[in-house]
């Protein structure tokens, strides 16, 4: 791919967003998933608050945090219940309203947009497939081809493809996850108080801003990135 940059005077040439609960609202769904998987195999089953925390992680270590008392030997069970549960219920999640159109202007002045995300692969492929947004995003990395948040190795490698430095990488996610990925990483952040995670929680990761809706998101994207 052609990485050459157009002359513009950006803050920010990648904008790099997580999927689950910052651009897609699946949230109620994944913490339902995971709390109905955990019962199936016996294990205690988490509150919404205890569910809700482990989004943005890989599948295997997000159930793993979630089931402490579930044995090792029966976590394939337990993941192969959580996809069963989520692919019950996957069409009735759809995208934030207002995220097409500010993805679509993003795009339009120039970013570059990705998506980095706990998902695996094959089920972003879905979910990207589902919505109808193959135009839009340039590239994307995910938790079973990377490794997973914190980690920041889905930022280094998106700076890599980019050839781009760690301040011209903006991070937006819903999770303390995200935004620790973005500081381990060198990256800027900004979070969005919407999705899964309470933004109380935010503010010793330094993000820019907290977005407490999309609109607010695009408007501050449009103002300062």
């Amino acid at each position: 791919m052609s990485t050459t940059l157009p002359a513009r005077s950006r803050q920010f040439d990648l904008i790099a967003f997580d999927w689950d609960g910052t651009l897609f609202d699946s949230t109620a769904i994944i913490t339902r998933s995971i709390q109905l998987a955990v019962g199936d195999v016996g294990g205690k089953v988490p509150s919404d608050q205890e569910a809700a925390y482990v989004i943005g992680l890989g599948l295997m270590q997000a159930l793993a945090h979630a089931a402490p008392d579930v044995p090792q030997e029966r976590y394939p069970e337990l993941g192969a219940r959580y996809k069963y549960h989520y692919m019950v219920h996957q069409n009735d999640i759809s995208l934030f309203q207002g995220v097409l159109s500010m993805l679509a202007e993003l795009k339009s002045r120039q970013h570059w947009l990705a998506v980095a995300t706990g998902k695996s692969r094959s089920g972003l492929n879905e979910a990207l497939r589902a919505v109808e947004l193959q135009g839009l995003f340039h590239s994307s990395r995910t938790a079973d081809e990377t490794a997973g948040k914190p980690h920041p190795l889905m930022l280094q490698e998106l700076m890599q493809e980019f050839g781009l430095e760690p301040e011209r990488v903006l991070m937006v996610g819903d999770t303390t996850h995200d935004l620790q990925m973005a500081l381990n990483a060198g990256c800027p952040s900004v979070g969005v108080s919407y999705g899964a995670h309470e933004p109380a929680a935010f503010e010793t990761l330094s993000p820019r801003f907290i977005a407490h809706s999309v609109p607010e998101l695009h408007r501050w994207l449009l103002d300062n990135a």
